[in-house]
């Protein structure tokens, strides 16, 4: 089974510095329809403004995924980290038993565009961690290339949790496809552009939400950057 869940049905909103759509409820934005799905509880697609960003919070038991789609996000946390994250860059944050961090845009001028995903662990309790890697854009240009997995493979970022996150650049004839073991489950969420998933028609901002599917199959993008979350 599929369901489509358009970007306009989205929670939204707009405090000047930061325009945000919240996939599932977050904040001020709440419905119970919509709590999340499986141990994947946010994603938050965000535009900050030129030098604004969020001051120093805190987190804990939660595995935070940025994934910048236009601009660059500066990072500096409790733990001493500090560097700042472009387009192609996937920054883990495992918040343990706690963490304080501040995320901004460093540019003057152009706002930034990213993706915040937070996924609960299968572990609480743990020193906080950190880890960012690089994933080149031809590694993802029609395929569905790992980015996060429980066991760090495939060079992915290594989260606490039974999921594999997968992305993926389609324009064209290129395609891809993804297997789903018995008993799994997927969401997909389409960044930019659009593209076709099992016939059905989506584009920036949509997400789907996959039950009892035995593949994915992504074809007719045009300029699309899609997130595919295999989910327990």
């Amino acid at each position: 089974m599929i369901t489509i869940r358009r970007s306009a049905d989205r929670g939204h909103a707009n405090h000047g510095w930061l325009d945000t759509h919240h996939t599932f409820s977050f904040a001020n934005y709440y419905d119970p329809e919509h709590m999340g799905f499986g141990p994947l509880r946010v994603i938050n697609d965000d535009r900050i403004g030129a030098g604004r960003g969020f001051g120093t919070h805190g987190h804990r038991d939660m595995e935070i995924i940025t994934y910048v789609l236009e601009g660059a996000v500066a990072h500096k946390d409790s733990m001493g980290n500090g560097s700042t994250i472009r387009p192609g860059d996937v920054q883990r944050m495992s918040a343990g038993r706690g963490v304080l961090h501040s995320e901004f845009n460093p540019q003057p001028d152009q706002p930034t565009h990213l993706l915040q995903i937070w996924i609960e662990p299968d572990v609480t309790g743990i020193a906080p961690e950190y880890e960012e890697k690089r994933f080149a854009e031809e590694e993802k240009r029609g395929r569905l290339r790992l980015v996060a997995a429980a066991d760090g493979a495939e060079g992915a970022v290594r989260i606490h949790q039974d999921a594999r996150l997968y992305v993926g650049l389609f324009d064209g004839d290129e395609s891809g496809r993804l297997e789903l073991a018995r008993g799994r489950r997927a969401w997909v969420h389409v960044a930019r552009g659009r593209l076709t998933i099992n016939g059905l028609a989506l584009e920036a901002g949509d997400g789907l939400a996959v039950t009892d599917e035995a593949a994915l199959e992504l074809s007719q993008g045009q300029g699309a950057e899609v997130l595919v979350f295999d989910l327990p």
